[in-house]
C-alpha cells in the first residue's frame, strides 16, 4: 500500500511538472517550415536525432545551452533529463551517425537562427519575443 502510494504521488507530481514545463517553452520554426504543429513524439524524434524532417521537409534542431527553459523543454517533450540528452547526442556523434546540434546561448539568439537559417526548428521561452519566425502548436 505504501509503496503504491509512493507511486502515485511521484506520477502526479511529475505530471504536474511535465503541464508546467510544457506552459514555459515555445517551439519556434523557421516560416519555412510547412508544418504548423508537431507532435510530441515527432519532436522528440527531431531533437533525439531519430529524424530529419517534418511532414516531408527536412529540419534541423537548435538548442538552447543549459538552463531552466531546457530543462523544462526536456522533461515535456523529450522525457529526459539534460545530461541523458546530450549523452544521447554524443553517442550519435561519435558512432559517425549524426553532428551535434548547433547550441546557443540565449532565446534571441535561438529566434534570429532559426528566422535565418531554411529548417531551424528551436524553442525558447513562451515570454520572449519571436518576431520573424513560426510558432509550432504541439500537440
Amino acid at each position: 500500500m505504501k509503496k503504491l502510494f509512493w507511486t502515485m504521488l511521484f506520477a502526479l507530481v511529475a505530471s504536474l511538472f511535465a503541464v508546467r514545463a510544457q506552459a514555459q517553452a515555445l517551439v519556434i520554426a523557421n516560416p519555412g517550415v510547412k508544418a504548423g504543429a508537431v507532435s510530441k513524439s515527432q519532436l522528440r524524434d527531431i531533437f533525439t536525432g531519430g529524424s530529419t524532417s517534418l511532414d516531408g521537409a527536412a529540419v534541423t534542431p537548435v538548442l538552447l545551452k543549459q538552463g531552466a527553459v531546457t530543462n523544462e523543454f526536456l522533461a515535456a517533450y523529450i522525457g529526459k533529463n539534460d545530461t541523458a540528452f546530450r549523452a544521447g547526442w554524443r553517442s550519435l556523434v561519435f558512432s559517425g551517425q549524426a553532428s551535434m546540434p548547433r547550441s546557443l546561448d540565449n532565446d534571441a539568439a535561438v529566434v534570429d537562427y532559426v528566422a535565418h537559417n531554411a529548417g531551424a526548428i528551436g524553442y525558447i521561452g513562451k515570454s520572449s519575443p519571436h518576431e520573424g519566425v513560426k510558432v509550432l502548436v504541439v500537440k
